[in-house]
């Protein structure tokens, strides 16, 4: 046995092959960031309502969230290495529909478009790195993958805004056209095929349900806010549930289900993805609400927000590789659990800190938290999901670790977007209320539709600039407390499930010691 871990400790050509599938996840990661920095910008050019500015920022998650597990799948069926090319071969169109949408609901459209492609290619990565690595070298491996993925993630806002300070609004969509040709070239010269892949046949249906459950939730969490749309929300939380409990069902009887639900029930593997969620969907969230106050109420340009971000880019890649080492000399738990308190720390500096006269350091603090709790939980989360399963059930591992990130930010991101949505436009309809109680409805609608919307009324009515915007900043302010606050309960009940649920680290061996048995 110990024979045979050495010889699959690394694939041959390893620092080749894992550059190739860093450079491919690096399309989805950088794709995944880069509208944030831009929604202002969006949101003047197509006068945007912020609803439809929040589903322009988690399009690309809801894409890539609601196709991950069947695309996984079919990838563990058909081919890793195909699935790498066809989602790369997809991510170019979808880029260019993207920069040149003629329309705010096309630029949605193109985001799911491209998340959708992101799913053909992004679940293998973590699936191959599971499937060629062993032991330490796959700790490492996917150490390095989740650092750089996610360091390249929260690089995005700073190209985009770079670009945005000479270009317009969709040039940030084609940031990642050039990445996406050179990951075409190296998964095509590089990465093996044919590694570890099943032979049993995909549940077609349960993926079907898969798609409808993810989409139809992130979807009813979005317009539950919006006014008019109850109906609507109800519908869709309906369509959810019922997905739901129809792909339990299927995957209790299929013959070869898409989900393992036996798997999914050990510990280690349901409790690390709870976690993930968090973790990650924490990262996206906060940089989806704080790349638009660092422009409408603090004042700055493109360019600043995006490098205001670097503290998380740098402490997120530092601090992964000694995320690697805490696990394997203390535990997933430990590790996670030093995570969370940095994120805690992270939001709760958000909510008492963030004002509109805030320093930079005051920025930059927070997001220095942010980078140091996602380096540290990061790796962990990814790492005991693909311990917990068969190498044949790579892809569902794969699948659920892309998961974390991708149904994390978009839920996190549909959630504090609905809250900074019902925020703004309370805290704006009590502040007409006493200001001007004679508005008219149509002026309120104005005001309380957006922050880009109340700055275009600014503009129009110039005699009322000065409060109009004093009262959309204070209006952001009071709807983003209301996202940092669902952030602070949301890294709260994930401590508690770590520390509760998740074993100790000599437990967590003998767990999956005992799993690798039953698989074998």
């Amino acid at each position: 046995m110990a024979v045979e871990a050495a010889k699959t400790e690394a694939p041959a050509r390893s620092g080749l092959v894992l550059t190739a599938l860093i450079v491919v996840a690096a399309v989805a990661n950088l794709n995944l960031s880069v509208a944030n920095v831009a929604l202002p910008s969006i949101g003047r050019a197509f006068d945007s309502s912020q609803t439809t500015l929040d589903l322009i920022a988690v399009g690309y998650s809801l894409g890539l969230a609601a196709s991950v597990l069947y695309l996984g799948a079919l990838g563990d069926r058909y081919g890793r290495k195909l699935m790498l090319l066809l989602g790369m071969g997809l991510s170019i169109p979808a880029c260019l529909l993207a920069a040149y949408a003629p329309s705010d609901a096309v630029l949605f459209g193109a985001r799911v478009l491209g998340g959708i492609s992101a799913g053909l290619a992004y679940p293998t990565t973590l699936a191959l790195i599971t499937a060629l690595w062993a032991g330490a070298g796959r700790t490492k491996a996917i150490a390095l993958w989740s650092a750089i993925g996610g360091g390249v993630a929260a690089l995005g806002p700073l190209v985009a805004g770079a670009l945005l300070q000479s270009f317009w609004w969709g040039s940030v969509f084609l940031i990642t056209l050039p990445l996406a040709v050179l990951a075409l070239l190296l998964a095509f010269s590089l990465v093996p095929g044919g590694v570890n892949e099943t032979t049993e046949p995909v549940d077609n249906l349960g993926g079907v349900l898969s798609v409808v459950l993810v989409g139809s939730l992130i979807l009813s969490i979005n317009f539950a806010p919006v006014p008019d749309k109850g109906t609507l929300t109800l519908v869709l939380a309906g369509v959810a549930l019922v997905a739901l409990v129809c792909f339990v069902l299927r995957q209790r009887v299929a013959a070869n289900p898409l989900y393992d639900l036996h798997v999914a029930a050990r510990r280690i593997f349901w409790v690390a993805a709870c976690a993930g969620v968090i973790v990650f969907g924490s990262l996206m969230g906060s940089a989806f609400v704080s790349q638009q106050y660092l422009q409408n109420v603090l004042g700055y340009s493109t360019f600043e927000a995006g490098a205001a971000f670097l503290p998380a880019v740098v402490l997120m890649v530092l601090v992964a590789p000694r995320s690697a080492k805490l696990v394997e000399t203390r535990g997933a738990r430990f590790t996670l659990l030093v995570g969370y308190v940095f994120l805690l720390l992270a939001f709760g500096w958000m909510l008492v800190f963030w004002t509109d006269g805030s320093a930079y350091w005051q920025i930059g603090l927070a997001y220095a938290f942010i980078g140091v709790g996602v380096g540290f939980a990061g790796t962990p989360a990814s790492h005991s999901l693909t311990g917990s399963v068969p190498v044949r059930r790579a892809g569902m591992a794969s699948g659920t670790a892309d998961l974390q990130r991708d149904l994390g930010g978009a839920i996190l991101q549909s959630v504090f977007g609905a809250l900074l949505t019902a925020g703004y436009a309370s805290a704006f309809s009590a502040a007409i209320s006493t200001q001007d109680p004679s508005a008219s409805s149509a002026i309120r609608n104005m005001l309380t539709k957006s922050f880009s919307s109340a700055a275009d009324a600014a503009q129009q009515y110039p005699q009322h600039a000065s409060q109009i915007t004093a009262a959309a900043k204070q209006s952001f302010l009071d709807g983003a407390d209301w996202a940092y606050t669902a952030g602070i309960i949301a890294i709260a009940a994930g401590v508690l499930l770590v520390f509760f649920l998740f074993p100790r680290r000599e437990r967590e061996q003998q767990l999956l010691n005992g799993y690798r048995m039953e698989d074998s």
